[in-house]
């Protein structure tokens, strides 16, 4: 099955093989429960609640939220090491802090701070105000004043409860399928556990100079990344970017109207989000179906094989099961070789992967009792979103987080928002204008909340899997931290609301995605008819081309396969843009010169390289996004203006400097500038003094000028005077 669905390629199981493990031979692995700590939780609420302020400013303002798997590992360890440092030089016995307690830190921060971004508090949810409503006008068609339903901290913590928990049940069962048999990279998940393997060894100590690099997250997820991803998300890039928005364009005025705005969905804006979400789908229910053929296949097999044995053992001993791992394992320490040390740590891996399991009937149980629950309480927050539409929703759900998720472990993007808007489009068309938008924009809510906790999970697994952590850890942890976010995500948000005039376009926090998401609930009103010319036509023709090329990819050999393009990675730049395309680009571009000069370097410094500009960016996240929280744009920008100077050869020049200092060297940039600013001034003063002596020469030239004419006229009037005594 592995070799069938793989999409990554063996690079990843390089990376992931740091030489920690001969450093921690002697540490057991804790268990499951004790990788959970008291100290850990205090730790992650405190980081969850400033990563919730981080988001909301950032949801509020620009709108894109980078991740912060990487920030959270780094400050999860600065805390517990610090306080257990602390405790220690007080002569207090402390528990060690391992890479797995680190691990568990960082899954519950970012399950806390996720629902600052899914529950919709600067999007669907605040589409819904009053101001939104004024922002867009009581004129315009569809917009009623019936569907307002202003921010309340009670209805919202009790929204974020029923909604955000389900998606932590919904692809439990599918972890072994993502994380071992198609071996996605999730690049953030993948970078965060490098960074907290590096702090908890000497050897990836040695590596950690690259984790202060700060440099462009997408050459990293270039340098992660199978080639044929990278190579997939610049052909959608061409293809998008490069004819089909450039080719739609020509026809504004005949194909939809030419003065709409660039959010617009009934314009250009509408053909990007849409045609992206049909690849998104092909792609993703293509693979999910496949999925499903493929494991009630293998399900029959083994059960037809069972029917033939004379005897059936339903339970296998545990002690005969470890023996056999033993046995492996000591049979792979026999050779010496390298790719036996690295098939070695491979199966210590997945053995901690798959030891403390969550069984599938507990996870489908939670999910139907929480989907019932919901189910009941919905309608009752939002009057308009019937039961019978949150019933349906729920039986959507699952599909839309395992495309989600198997989009981010190609790209790195999470497109909840973009699931999010399939969800409100979809149930505003059925609701109408009595309702429609309210019941649109809480389904979005939903359908976000569902698809974000479901990736951002599967992103956890994967570094649990790469710091050998128990899944099971990692999933209860999952759920203390989705229980924090519940309180702290709406608190939070709730303090930006009362104490800053949110949504007002002259103001600091413009909250730009709620009029988007209104507008777009009031077009789904109106259904499919809406949508610009062609946009359903093409948004099949993609749909289709998505499923054609999967296929093509599994009936063709494996030396033709491989060159062709994954349509999820083709689908993201579509929406996204084409600026991060190149950024992969060039990772790949750089990995594939490097492996042609050393193959060896490569494969044991790409991922330390990769994981080191990730980490850099993301580090660098908290401290600009923390300036900017307080309007200070970090560290210093100057600016100086076009001025005329004449320089020495007496050539003018227009001087135009731009200043912006960062980092180490922002000191010297500033001497500069302001060595440069002297000179500039010097010459200026100059200047101005040439100019104030030319000016006062011309006065005096005209001044010279007029007396000469003066007495000239005078000379002249007395040569008449002689003349006429003369005569």
């Amino acid at each position: 099955m592995g070799t069938e669905v793989e999409v990554s390629e063996p690079l990843i199981e390089k990376i992931a093989a740091v030489n920690d493990e001969e450093e921690e031979a002697d540490q057991p692995i804790p268990e499951w429960k004790d990788q959970i700590t008291i100290r850990g939780l205090v730790a992650s609420a405190i980081m969850g609640t400033l990563f919730c302020i981080i988001t909301h400013k950032l949801n509020l303002t620009v709108g894109i939220i980078p991740s912060l798997n990487v920030a959270a590992g780094l400050l999860g360890f600065f805390l517990v090491k610090s306080w257990t440092s602390f405790l220690s030089k007080l002569g207090f016995s402390i528990k060690p802090f391992t890479r797995q307690e680190n691990t568990v830190i960082q899954t519950c921060v970012v399950a806390c701070y996720g629902l600052a971004f899914s529950g919709g508090f600067g999007s669907s949810l605040l589409a819904m105000d009053e101001r939104t409503y004024q922002l867009i006008g009581a004129d315009y068609p569809g917009n009623r004043a019936e569907d307002v339903k202003n921010p309340g901290l009670g209805w919202m913590i009790g929204f974020v409860v029923v909604v955000s928990f389900l998606g932590l049940f919904s692809l439990v069962p599918l972890r072994k399928v993502m994380i071992l048999d198609y071996k996605l990279t999730y690049p953030s998940g993948t970078a965060t556990a490098m960074l907290i393997n590096s702090f908890h060894t000497n050897t990836g100590a040695e590596l950690a100079g690259f984790y202060f690099d700060f440099s462009p997250t997408y050459v990293g997820c270039g340098l992660i990344c199978p080639h044929i991803v990278n190579c997939s998300v610049l052909l959608g890039a061409i293809i998008s970017w490069g004819f089909l928005w450039p080719f739609i364009s020509q026809h504004a005025g005949d194909w939809y109207p030419a003065d709409l705005g660039s959010n617009d969905f009934k314009g250009l804006y509408g053909y990007k989000v849409f045609i992206a979400i049909s690849l998104i789908l092909g792609d993703g229910l293509y693979n999910l179906i496949k999925i499903i053929a493929i494991t009630v296949k293998e399900m029959w097999n083994r059960s037809t094989r069972d029917s033939k044995l004379p005897f059936v053992n339903d339970v296998q001993d545990n002690s005969v099961q470890k023996l056999i791992q033993i046995i492996i394992m000591l049979a792979y320490a026999l050779a010496d070789t390298e790719t036996s040390k690295l098939l070695l740590e491979q199966k210590e891996r997945e053995i901690v992967f798959l030891k403390d399991g969550i069984p599938t009937w507990f996870a489908a149980s939670g999910y139907v009792g929480l989907a019932a629950i919901s189910t009941a309480t919905i309608p009752t927050i939002f009057p308009p979103l019937k039961w019978y539409l949150v019933l349906c929703s729920y039986l959507l759900a699952p599909a839309l987080a395992f495309c989600n998720s198997y989009g981010t472990g190609l790209t790195d993007w999470n497109l909840a928002s973009t699931y999010g808007k399939i969800g409100l489009f979809i149930i505003a068309s059925l609701v109408g204008t009595d309702g429609g938008v309210i019941a649109g924009l809480a389904a979005c809510g939903v359908m976000m909340s569902i698809v974000s906790t479901a990736a951002d999970l599967m992103q956890d697994f994967k570094t649990g899997y790469l710091t050998l952590s128990s899944a099971k850890s990692m999933f209860v942890s999952q759920l203390l931290g989705t229980a924090m976010g519940c309180v702290i995500a709406p608190l939070t948000f709730w303090m930006y609301w009362t104490a800053f005039d949110i949504g007002s376009p002259d103001g600091p926090y413009k909250a730009p995605y709620a009029v988007i998401f209104r507008e777009m609930a009031i077009l789904g009103i109106e259904g499919f008819s809406e949508l610009p010319k062609h946009c359903l036509a093409l948004c099949c023709g993609f749909f289709v081309a998505a499923l054609v090329i999967n296929l093509l990819r599994d009936a063709t050999p494996t030396k033709i396969s491989r060159f062709i393009p994954v349509p999820m990675a083709m689908a993201v730049p579509f929406y996204i843009g084409a600026y991060f395309a190149i950024d992969m680009f060039v990772g790949t571009v750089i990995l594939f010169i490097w492996e042609l000069v050393n193959q060896k370097d490569s494969e044991d410094y790409a991922g330390a390289v990769a994981s080191g500009l990730i980490c850099g960016d993301g580090i660098w996240t908290i401290p600009s996004a923390i300036l900017s929280i307080f309007r200070v744009n970090p560290p210093v920008c100057m600016y100086f203006g076009p001025a005329v100077v004449y320089l020495d050869d007496g050539i003018s020049e227009h001087l135009f400097i731009i200043i912006h200092a960062q980092g180490l060297s922002m000191t010297t940039r500033m001497k500069n500038s302001c060595q440069a600013t002297s000179r500039i001034d010097e010459r200026l003063s100059v200047t101005t003094r040439m100019n104030n002596s030319c000016q006062a020469t011309s006065r005096i030239d005209e001044r010279l000028s007029v007396t000469t004419r003066m007495n000239n006229s005078c000379q002249a009037t007395l040569r008449r005077d002689e003349l006429g005594s003369d005569e």
